[in-house]
């Protein structure tokens, strides 16, 4: 019966306090309450009835009754919670993605494609609320997937690029522009671009200062992602007769300075990933950075279940009523 209940007014289990009490009392003057008549046998007054040692039923009954009233004055009830959650200051994010051959190289595992697909899909799990889409580029740039707010279909996209996809090359301007083509209708109160990089920018006909320009321009903060070790990484640097890369140690170039700027005059923040681990926190940060502002709104029903303490007191009260009129009346 106390199954999942709680009590709007537990301060009257106090009053249990004073059961106890009442038994006491109970055994300490039932003497005296008793009429005493004193014979000189009690020989003709011998019976075989156990009623006279059932008698204290009586006074257990209005104890249990008690304390079933007790109970009914404590409230117990029932509580049904439902919520339900407002997304208030939604926040649309396009991820730039180089695909470029050198995001093949090996300095993190199993290359940087792969570990930068692993912790980007982590990332669009994180963000059930915003809306997200996927721009791939190399020595140009397309619209993997429009900002949607079906993670679903971002997490297919992500896991459908792969290197080969584009002419190679590393166009950031022409990453950034079409990232920005695709916020720039957005009425989100947020939008930002994730550019991630491994190299310097050799291709496209959008210069990087421009892009950064357009997203000034349309309110669009940009997070800029330099990918590689320091030093030597082992790439891609020809092919083999049957078509696969060779692999050699090749030097990392980043344009380190031009994502910096890009990040600083948009209102975004530079990282440097130079192992999975770091990229992995990255993410983390701007995940942390970026907070969507959901409103949740709590509805809560209560349901009284004192009535059946009330009804069950009144059934003992009316039982030790019973009992005191018909088996115990001769005992009273």
């Amino acid at each position: 019966m106390l199954e999942n209940i709680s009590f709007a007014n537990p301060e009257f289990f106090w009053l249990l306090l004073l059961l106890p009490i009442a038994l006491l009392w109970y055994f300490f003057k039932r003497k005296e309450q008793s009429a005493t008549l004193k014979i000189s046998s009690i020989q003709g007054f011998k019976t075989s009835s156990i009623l006279p040692k059932l008698r204290p039923i009586l006074l257990l009954l209005r104890l249990l009754a008690l304390a079933a009233i007790i109970v009914a004055m404590a409230r117990p009830q029932t509580e049904d919670i439902s919520t339900r959650t407002k997304t208030t200051k939604g926040i649309d994010i396009v991820m730039a993605i180089d695909v470029s051959s050198s995001m093949l190289a090996r300095d993190l595992k199993p290359n940087r494609l792969a570990a930068l697909k692993e912790v980007a899909a982590d990332f669009i799990k994180k963000r059930p609320n915003d809306r997200i889409g996927i721009v791939a580029y190399a020595g140009e740039a397309f619209t993997k997937t429009p900002i949607t707010s079906d993670k679903s279909i971002v997490l297919s996209s992500l896991r459908e690029i792969t290197y080969g996809q584009l002419n190679d090359g590393t166009a950031i301007g022409m990453g950034l522009a079409t990232s920005v083509n695709r916020l720039k209708e957005s009425k989100a109160v947020s939008k930002i671009i994730i550019l991630l990089t491994d190299g310097v920018n050799n291709s496209g006909f959008i210069e990087p200062q421009t892009a950064a320009d357009l997203a000034i321009e349309f309110g669009i903060k940009t997070y800029t992602i330099g990918l590689g070790t320091n030093g030597n990484a082992l790439s891609p640097i020809s092919y083999n007769p049957d078509g696969s890369f060779r692999y050699g140690m090749r030097q990392v170039e980043i344009d380190e300075e031009l994502l910096k700027d890009i990040a600083k005059v948009t209102g975004g923040k530079y990282f440097r990933a130079t192992n999975n681990e770091k990229l992995e926190a990255i993410y983390d940060e701007i995940n942390k950075l970026e907070k969507t502002e959901i409103e949740e709104f709590k509805y809560y029903k209560y349901e009284e279940k004192f009535r059946a303490w009330i009804l069950l007191a009144g059934a003992l009260l009316l039982l030790e009523w019973l009992l005191k009129n018909t088996l115990f009346r001769s005992f009273v």
